[in-house]
């Protein structure tokens, strides 16, 4: 679903961002994508997205290079960054359904998704509201929403479980289950390490620009914990 190959991103300065960095996310995997803060995940998701441009590698979201055909690679992709910026004069079913506009989503996908979703975000009586008025927990939740409604192959998400409740975090935890389960993939950086070890299936772990581990997470951590393989090979890089 998500192929990187020899991907490199420089800085003006000669400040290289990531180094030669090539995993691969296929279909039905949660995977988590691990790093110190300026390890270069950000840098890498954002060009996994679209949003930042880079000469060195390539990447392949479906077989469609993001380069030559992004707007096939953004038709099946969702992406949520780190502080999702939302139109703050709409209210929050405004936005949703602007959302289901752009991706096509029909009148009927849209209602039940919407419904289904907001619910388990406890969102649904907020709805009604300008997004302006919302706390940051209540903005991620309605990004996670917008992000769900048109059922995207590839879901890219920048620390999704900042912000959340422990409720929340649960039904998102439920929810990226259930759309790997239907043949979705999903690619997140975060520094909670413990969530990464029990939910992904595979890891990445990137320091420095450098990818320095990679793989099925029980092969990689063993008896070992995600916090400990962390720290080794981070040190030993």
């Amino acid at each position: 679903m998500l192929t990187i190959t020899n991907f490199s991103k420089t800085y003006k300065g000669n400040k290289k961002a990531v180094d030669d960095l090539t995993l691969t996310v296929s279909a039905g995997d949660i995977y988590g994508f691990i790093g110190h803060n300026g390890a270069g995940k950000s840098t890498t998701i954002k060009a996994v997205v679209g949003v930042l441009d880079f000469e060195e590698g390539e990447i392949l979201i479906n077989g469609h290079s993001v380069k030559k055909d992004p707007f096939a690679c953004k038709k099946i992709t969702a992406y949520i960054p780190d502080q999702p910026n939302l139109y703050d004069h709409l209210s929050g079913i405004q936005y949703l359904n602007f959302i289901s506009d752009i991706f096509k989503v029909s009148q009927a996908d849209r209602e039940e998704r919407i419904r289904r979703y907001a619910d388990m975000f406890e969102l649904t009586g907020s709805l009604g509201d300008p997004t302006s008025t919302y706390s940051h927990g209540m903005r991620q939740k309605l990004a996670l929403i917008s992000a769900l409604v048109h059922h995207p192959k590839l879901l890219v998400l920048d620390e999704p479980f900042v912000g959340l409740d422990p409720k929340a975090a649960l039904a998102l935890k439920n929810t990226m289950h259930e759309l790997c389960k239907d043949g979705s993939a999903i690619f997140f950086s975060t520094h909670i390490l413990d969530v990464a070890e029990k939910l992904c299936n595979k890891i990445a772990i990137i320091n420095k620009g450098k990818l320095v581990a990679s793989g099925v997470t029980d092969d990689l951590v063993q008896d070992k914990s995600l916090e400990s393989l962390f720290m080794e090979v981070s040190a030993n890089d």
